[in-house]
């Protein structure tokens, strides 16, 4: 069904007749234009567009943007995502005229500079991590945990290993990890940690044996507690000759004090819209390059950037690879900012980086677990986790509560190991004076919860939009026009709300 033109969407702010841009007559004119468009190219019924000057567009979009909480704005302790501060410095540099202006079909030769920077940031990832290569594809985090794991099957599958189906997860890692695994058909067996929220030797040892592939493991964990006992772990799964892989998503504590390759980990994926600074909200883009020890490097995707005398080239030459995981050279844009921010703060910097991050961490679970139960309370790497307990109010009432104060919620109901979980990550970033004002905040809520709980229970209070149906709001976001338009339509012929 199609909405006739008389019953197009009700713009509140469109006027007919209203323009905000007008455009170069002797360019534009319909006759020019249309006779060099292809029939089946052409519209054949009108934009739905409101109309409105250009004083209008701007007020509307400017103040939609004030609505918005980001990390420019508000502080943002999204635990195990890493919302840091984005230098500025990256988007000059991103948006540099020789970067953003390339093709992605262009010759090697007129694309050098590009390729340096790439060749140049896949050497500090392998310095950073311990690594002996990278692929710098991948487009995520769940994008690299994919390519990892179709790298321990292709590993295995050459060596004439194919029963080895099993991949292990602990119950404290990201959804993504066993989602990633049994999407290329591995079985996930998930391992229950400890007392101190770490993973069990017995437990392993149980489930390793010769069907395992992998051991998926994210080190410090999502509690935000650096796994004590990983030489340990890494002797037992190589012991068995499965592979042992790093979920990069918090490496932001690590960084120039302890490398993955050091820990004997085989395959290591980062979050470069994570870690190296760039905040990833809104769905992206961001990006997940993978590295390997040596005996992986054939497998890696191609192409890789190597070098030859002074100059950088494309290598397609990797006879077991697994192919392509992404078009062109992945999302550059995002390596620009990785490899800006790694040069801006050298090796020194990296380390005060994740130093500070650690720091603001134990100082805000120290102030905070005189109102909240922590999860496991001992000395945290860069976020920890909260228990709420409280009859009728959940953690997601805390998270939509602190907007009423100012502050982003923290990742609330994960990990799922912990009840009414709050996850809390500063990121090295914030002063002090802004960790005691969202200590403050807290405290607050925490008196709510026993004085007036249905003040938080009913938070926010003072957002544009109060608790939207949360379910639908993400199978059927409203995010534009056409969604109105969509959503009106299936009203129309009946669908359900």
């Amino acid at each position: 069904m199609l909405i006739s033109p008389d019953d197009q969407l009700s713009f509140e702010k469109s006027r007919p007749g209203r323009r905000g841009a007008s455009l170069p007559a002797d360019r534009c004119a319909k006759d020019k234009l249309f006779e060099k468009i292809p029939d089946h190219f052409k519209r054949r019924r009108p934009l739905l567009f409101p109309e409105l000057s250009e004083p209008e567009i701007v007020r509307h979009f400017v103040n939609l943007s004030r609505k918005n909480f980001s990390i420019d704005t508000h502080f943002y302790p999204l635990g195990s995502c890493t919302m840091k501060y984005n230098p500025k410095v990256n988007e000059w540099a991103a948006g540099l005229d020789a970067f953003a202006n390339l093709h992605p079909l262009q010759l090697e030769k007129t694309t050098q500079g590009i390729l340096k920077v790439m060749w140049d940031l896949e050497g500090y990832l392998r310095e950073i991590t311990g690594m002996d290569r990278f692929t710098l594809q991948p487009a995520a985090g769940a994008h690299g945990e994919l390519t990892g794991m179709m790298l321990v099957r292709a590993y295995h599958d050459a060596l004439g290993q194919t029963k080895r189906k099993k991949v292990l997860v602990p119950d404290s890692s990201h959804g993504t990890n066993p989602a990633s695994a049994a999407l290329l058909g591995f079985h996930v067996i998930e391992l229950k940690s400890n007392a101190r929220g770490r993973v069990d030797l017995e437990t392993l040892e149980k489930h390793l044996d010769d069907e395992t592939a992998c051991l998926m493991l994210t080190n410090p964990n999502t509690l935000g507690l650096f796994e004590e006992e990983i030489m340990q772990i890494t002797k037992r799964v190589h012991e068995k000759g499965a592979l042992l892989y790093y979920d990069g998503a918090n490496l932001n504590a690590l960084m120039g004090i302890a490398r993955p390759g050091d820990m004997g980990f085989d395959i290591v994926h980062l979050n470069l819209h994570k870690t190296f600074s760039t905040p990833h909200g809104g769905g992206g883009p961001g990006s997940g390059p993978v590295g390997v020890r040596a005996k992986l490097v054939p497998y890696l995707p191609v192409p890789l950037v190597t070098q030859q005398g002074q100059n950088y080239k494309l290598d397609f030459d990797n006879k077991k690879t697994i192919g392509r995981v992404k078009s062109f050279y992945g999302n550059t844009g995002m390596l620009l900012r990785a490899y800006v921010y790694i040069r801006s703060l050298g090796r020194e910097g990296l380390f005060k980086a994740s130093e500070d991050a650690i720091l603001n961490a134990n100082y805000l679970k120290e102030k905070l677990k005189v109102a909240y139960k922590v999860a496991v309370d001992e000395p945290c790497m860069h976020e920890f986790v909260l228990s709420l307990k409280s009859a009728g109010v959940h953690a997601g009432d805390v998270g939509k509560r602190l907007l009423d104060y100012g502050f982003h919620a923290p990742t609330v109901h994960f990990p799922l190991v912990v009840e009414e979980a709050l996850m809390i990550e500063p990121t090295e970033s914030e002063s002090k004076e802004t960790l005691d004002l969202f200590v403050k905040a807290m405290i607050e809520i925490a008196k709510e919860i026993i004085e007036e709980p249905d003040k938080v229970r009913m938070a926010p209070h003072t957002m544009p939009i109060r608790r939207p149906d949360e379910v639908m709001a993400a199978r059927r976001p409203i995010l534009s026009y056409r969604d109105q338009l969509r959503e009106r339509i299936l009203l129309a012929e009946g669908a359900p709300t």
